[in-house]
């Protein structure tokens, strides 16, 4: 029974963080999803589309359940961090719908698994790992992503949230952060 709260847990946590990641795109052009917005070239559908490849490697190939769609190596150096960024050939629908697919793969998966159901791990030096630490895994990587594409999202346009409705409302206004700002910006000032 414990378990089965666990197993819940983890999953559900990971399934708000899949949405707030998804959330980040909503009202964005195409460009603004795409462009690089740091030096290493970090954009939010290169986030979606990591994120899609990773689950459906952990909680697919771990597990013996490839998932059926080709997904870029990461043990072909060639293919290593194709991952990160969609090319002109890949719609943000493609993508998007991409990560959903495998989130119905992944559901397949930790339906039918104990958390200590134990996957093999190529990348982790063909290590055994039990469903709990794939998920609790996952949710941390997912979870770090979603910070990323929150502070992305906020560069973009200023939205704040975890989802559509809580982007969608202004608490402060532009005079408000500008202030903030300066405060923080003080402080940084005189500690240093």
């Amino acid at each position: 029974m414990i378990d089965d709260a666990a197993k819940a847990d983890l999953y559900g946590y990971l399934k708000h963080e899949r949405e707030a990641v998804l959330a980040k795109l909503d009202g964005l052009s195409e460009y603004d999803v795409r462009r690089p917005l740091t030096l290493t070239g970090t954009n939010l559908l290169g986030l979606v589309k990591h994120l899609a490849t990773w689950e459906a490697r952990y909680l697919g190939e771990v597990f013996g359940r490839p998932f059926p769609e080709p997904l870029p190596r990461w043990d072909v150096e060639s293919e290593r961090l194709a991952d990160m960024w969609a090319d002109e050939h890949e719609s943000r629908s493609d993508v998007v719908d991409r990560y959903w697919r495998v989130w119905e793969h992944s559901d397949v998966t930790v339906g039918s698994s104990a958390l200590d159901a134990t996957g093999r791990v190529a990348w982790w030096g063909n290590a055994e790992a039990p469903l709990f630490n794939i998920l609790t895994h996952l949710l941390a990587e997912t979870s770090r992503h979603a910070g990323h594409a929150d502070i992305l999202r906020e560069q973009l346009d200023g939205a704040v949230g975890t989802d559509a409705e809580s982007m969608a409302m202004k608490v402060h206004d532009a005079a408000f952060w500008a202030e903030r700002n300066d405060v923080i910006e003080a402080a940084a000032r005189s500690a240093s």
